[in-house]
């Protein structure tokens, strides 16, 4: 007994740990939510008003960013981003996660030939870089944010189809599943009830740690010219149009890229968090 105390000790404190990081990560994402959905009362001026007479500005007590070379308050675009770049983003993840997760779960419960066929397919998806592919998915559309998300999600769903597969192959074979079944429960009253409650922590985890990941993505294809277009104030397409002003205007160019470092840093962090909180060790249990 008073050899485990220690280690009883530890697994609280990593515990409690990992609780405050929770906390702390979450409320920086909810702020950051919170933030976008009110940008447009958040900003010092208006984003898109040009106003050549003060183009180019530097950083000052009145433009914090500086602005650009319309003359357009950069802390105000920055912040207005922030709507675009996070909730699409967040609707993309959201997509990706149901359409994977509807895939998996239906081809663990059917199996047979349904099965091998969608897994062949996600095989397909998977073989190709995700990036590339998207950047041909995206280029066949015709590019604009609409399009770049719809590229995004036809190469990303394969992961969370796997993980709901696995997850579902295996809560098919336990006793309380085959009790249900015998009791007269319908398909689909066991898969809403049983086996969902059951898989959907593995798959929030992923779908929490690919934020940073989808927003990145997303930036990149609008940097490309793929996803959104000036003058929609979004960060990725807000590098790309400033771009070659970096050497002489840097400010330009690095507040959004500063604005996507701290949001995926803030998103990566609380998945990480949220990961460790889902494991049984890390609570001390």
């Amino acid at each position: 007994m008073t050899e485990k105390a220690p280690t009883i000790r530890r697994q609280k404190v990593k515990g409690d740990t990992v609780k405050i990081r929770l906390i702390i990560f979450g409320s920086l994402a909810v702020l950051l939510i919170i933030c976008s959905i009110f940008c447009e009362h958040l900003t010092p001026y208006d984003p898109y008003l040009q106003d050549l007479s003060n183009a180019k500005a530097a950083p000052s007590a009145a433009h914090l960013f500086g602005t650009d070379r319309y003359g357009r308050d950069m802390l105000s675009r920055v912040i207005v981003g922030s709507k675009t770049s996070i909730f699409s983003t967040l609707l993309l993840v959201a997509i990706i996660t149901a359409i994977g997760t509807v895939i998996g779960v239906f081809c663990g419960w059917h199996g047979k030939w349904i099965d091998t066929v969608l897994m062949r397919i996600s095989d397909m998806f998977l073989a190709f870089p995700g990036l590339v592919f998207a950047l041909a998915v995206a280029g066949v559309l015709g590019g604009g944010l609409h399009n770049a998300i719809i590229a995004l999600a036809a190469i990303s769903w394969p992961k969370y189809a796997r993980i709901a597969r696995s997850q579902t192959l295996a809560q098919k074979e336990m006793p309380y599943l085959k009790a249900a079944r015998l009791s007269g429960s319908s398909a689909m009253k066991i898969i809403v009830k049983h086996i969902l409650p059951n898989i959907i922590g593995p798959i929030l985890v992923t779908s929490m740690l690919d934020i940073g990941t989808m927003m990145m993505e997303l930036a990149g294809l609008s940097f490309l010219g793929l996803g959104a277009k000036p003058p929609v104030a979004e960060w990725g397409s807000m590098m790309s149009d400033t771009r070659s002003l970096l050497s002489t205007l840097p400010w330009v160019t690095l507040a959004p890229g500063f604005a996507i470092f701290i949001s995926v840093m803030i998103f990566n962090l609380l998945g990480d968090t949220i990961r460790d909180y889902a494991d049984p060790k890390s609570r001390g249990r």
